[in-house]
């Protein structure tokens, strides 16, 4: 199961979940026809696929909705924290609203619906995965996203704390951080990534949603049964360029 499944990054998760033998329930927000297309894919696989809307900038509905897809399914072994939102908003300028919100939906919303996962899992008794979409601002900042960047990094250190706490339960947690991913949030959806030149990015170009979403898919399979409490990040070598930049600035 997973929030934010319609689009970008959570529907990439959705069809590689489904391609792995899983049944997949998932949330959505806005887009109905990247409902009725991540649901067909699925079903395409020989999967089931469930989804019920929902807006994680009221937090506190994201646990009953994943118990609801839950039971519809017949149990949760594996849940994902995809839902995410970002500002461009310089920090002397932002409002109380925008950090709110963005908290609301990348943190608040996230915790609520993994500890509801958790505890389904808990319950049932034969342990589980939970996998945090983060991104590379969880390590590392970017000016005029600073909500962005504080709801990234927290969710990173939630998850380590997690993976502490779960793991006598049979729960492993882990955290994936994305670099730019050509999705709609970074103005690229529908975009081919090879397409795009990224000089400051070693692999020279943005990922694919579906390079993520394969990413997410391994942390869920007994491949990665010894990870827990590990941030992937996945960048094309993005935060490998620090002492780059600052030469082609004129530095030492």
């Amino acid at each position: 199961m997973l929030t934010g499944g319609n689009s970008g990054i959570g529907k990439a998760a959705v069809v590689a979940l489904a391609r792995a033998g899983w049944d997949v329930g998932f949330t959505w927000h806005e887009s109905e026809e990247g409902v009725r297309e991540a649901t067909a894919e699925v079903e395409a696989l020989g999967r089931r696929a469930a989804s019920r809307p929902l807006d994680l900038q009221v937090p506190q509905d994201g646990p009953p909705v994943v118990e609801a897809l839950a039971e519809e399914l017949g149990g949760l072994e594996l849940f994902v924290n995809n839902a995410g939102a970002g500002h461009s908003t310089p920090f002397l300028e932002l409002d109380l609203e925008t950090w709110q919100r963005t908290l609301n939906i990348d943190l608040t919303g996230a915790f609520l619906c993994a500890q509801a996962a958790a505890r389904l899992m808990v319950r049932q008794g034969g342990g589980g995965s939970i996998v945090n979409v983060t991104s590379v601002h969880e390590h590392v900042p970017l000016a005029t996203s600073s909500a962005y960047c504080a709801a990234k990094g927290g969710l990173g250190l939630l998850t380590k704390v997690m993976a502490l706490e779960l793991a006598e339960h049979g729960i492993r947690v882990n955290s994936v951080a994305p670099g730019e991913i050509a999705t709609k949030m970074t103005g690229n959806e529908n975009v081919d990534p090879h397409e795009l030149e990224r000089p400051g990015i070693p692999a020279g170009r943005p990922g694919h949603a579906a390079e993520i979403g394969e990413v997410i898919a391994f942390l869920a399979s007994d491949g990665a049964g010894y990870m827990t409490g590990e941030s992937v990040v996945v960048d094309g070598g993005l935060l490998l360029m620090a002492a780059q930049a600052n030469q082609a600035l004129g530095g030492g």
